[in-house]
């Protein structure tokens, strides 16, 4: 048996299983595509999670786009956040052309151009539906890693939370953190809290207050508010295919903490809700983060914690995770060693540490009888990959040099007249177009402080009430001891005597000496 047909047998052998299966495309072998050695990915394994790494301009978007292609057509939804905004061409069927036909050739299928059902989303509004979360589902560990806090600070801000829960302040928006900030910080609960919370200090409050400020100048927000997202307006299916939502953050992507940090909410929240489902024949919903390295880039251990943990169990509610970056290396190795499915574009080796990553990656790879690992991932073409998988039994794969089915759909963003309608059309847009400003912390707590304030100043009323009367009472005292007034009492006795027995004491005195003087 020649080389070329024992690896055929290799694959086909490995990747081949009579269950739905996600077809990436065929595997190649000393620069030859080999069409009948194709490699697959179990539908039932994609709750295992994975990775798509490789270096810029080497394909990864397609390759997620034909993985969120098939995975739709699967009937299974799926959530990507859209970079640079230009997946939005899912929704339309792409265009047939010489490169396509050859490409399809060469794997053994026919390109059929194809759109697929899509709903946009925004951060900020202006490019989808509005995605809204509140202060309180993001939580304190989410808020320091958007508001780049440190150990401190970060302690301090879950002071807040803590005091919002057992007071029953719901902190819906900025406003509310900010309200609750300020009244545990300079306001009455300042005294309040310093037995059981501790004291917060000036400084740290106004350095927590300016990062708020900074995050609302920069007018992002109405991400923090009602309506909060529904997660399960992401399990969605139209004529029994999965519903694709794409997260156009191209109009955020200078905030890469903010939008990573988000869609980790989402993921939290989605580990939160959805039942337990065991092993399923396909999952629930697929969640791809492109970008990934901004999600773990200076990171504190809390953080990370958090995604470790929604990392390993989401699995058993049913939902597969994928990771897209440039290097394995970006993902933390707790993170890592999670991921069962393994998508590697080329890699580049022009610096030592270009080339300390090439060695890192190569370890990551199970052995292979037919290529030598580092060499193959430096010579790798554009919509090539070198890939190996868990088959239905959980076991890694063959690894695989493979060349990728290209996507049925346009490569490319709608055009934005086309965008902009499919927006307005949405159901989804509408039922979060408009915020709701529901009774929360800040109106909550300015209605105690106006109570107290008022309660204060009837206080100081009936206190200015009695000085008042003291001061009446001590002028009334001195005005009735004073020598004018003692004279004047006297004469006032005088006279009231002299009326009760008809006589003064002056005529008294002349009648007197008129009878004895003689």
């Amino acid at each position: 048996m020649s080389k070329k047909e024992q690896f055929i047998a290799a694959i086909q052998k490995s990747y081949h299983t009579d269950k739905p299966v996600i077809r990436l495309g065929s595997a190649i072998l000393d620069g030859e595509i080999i069409g009948e050695a194709r490699v697959n990915l179990p539908l039932r394994m994609m709750n295992r999670h994975g990775l798509v790494a490789g270096a810029t301009g080497s394909g990864k978007t397609r390759t997620l786009q034909v993985l969120a292609e098939q995975l739709s057509a699967a009937g299974v939804p799926v959530f990507m956040s859209d970079i640079k905004g230009d997946l939005s061409g899912i929704a339309q069927p792409g265009q047939t052309n010489a490169a396509l036909q050859e490409r399809s050739a060469a794997l053994g299928t026919v390109f059929e151009p194809k759109g697929y059902p899509v709903e946009l989303y925004s951060l900020s509004g202006n490019k989808g539906a509005q995605m809204r979360a509140t202060i309180l589902e993001f939580g304190p560990i989410l808020l320091s890693k958007i508001f780049e806090l440190n150990d401190t600070q970060s302690g301090v801000l879950a002071i807040l939370f803590k005091y919002a829960d057992d007071k029953d302040l719901p902190m819906v928006d900025l406003n509310d953190l900010k309200k609750v900030l300020n009244y545990l910080s300079e306001g009455p609960g300042a005294a309040e809290i310093k037995g059981d919370y501790g004291s917060i200090s000036t400084s740290t409050a106004g350095t927590i207050l300016r990062k708020i400020v900074a995050l609302e100048q920069q007018g992002v927000g109405t991400i923090f508010g009602e309506k909060s997202f529904d997660i399960t307006d992401l399990i969605n299916r139209v004529d029994g295919q999965g519903v694709i939502s794409l997260l156009n953050i191209s109009d955020v992507q200078d905030k890469p903490a903010l939008f990573s940090t988000f869609m980790l909410s989402l993921l939290a929240e989605l580990y939160t809700k959805l039942p337990e489902a065991g092993d399923l024949d396909k999952p629930k919903l697929v969640f791809f983060l492109d970008e990934a390295h901004l999600l773990f880039k200076d990171a504190p251990k809390a953080f990370l914690d958090q995604i470790e943990q929604v990392v390993r169990l989401i699995r058993s509610k049913g939902v597969g995770i994928f990771f897209c970056t440039q290097m394995a290396q970006d993902v933390p190795v707790s993170v890592l060693s999670q991921l069962g499915n393994r998508v590697q574009h080329v890699l580049r080796a022009f610096t030592p540490q270009d080339a300390d990553a090439l060695k890192q990656t190569v370890k990551t790879y199970p052995r292979s009888d037919f290529y030598a690992i580092d060499r193959i991932l430096t010579t790798l073409g554009i919509g090539q990959a070198l890939i190996t998988v868990l088959n239905e039994k959980g076991i890694p794969t063959e690894v695989a040099a493979t060349h990728l089915l290209p996507p049925n759909s346009i490569m490319g963003p709608m055009v934005q007249a086309d965008y902009e309608n499919h927006v307005r059309q949405s159901d989804v847009y509408l039922k979060y177009k408009d915020p709701i400003d529901p009774e929360s912390a800040y109106e909550m707590l300015t209605k105690r402080m106006e109570a107290q304030a008022q309660v204060e100043a009837k206080a100081q009323e009936e206190v200015a009430e009695v000085k008042n009367e003291k001061e009446e009472k001590g002028m009334f005292s001195e005005a009735l001891n004073s020598p004018l007034a003692r004279q004047i009492g006297r004469e006032v006795v005088r006279g009231v005597f002299g009326m009760l027995f008809g006589k003064k004491t002056t005529s008294t005195r002349k009648k007197t000496g008129g009878l004895f003087g003689f």
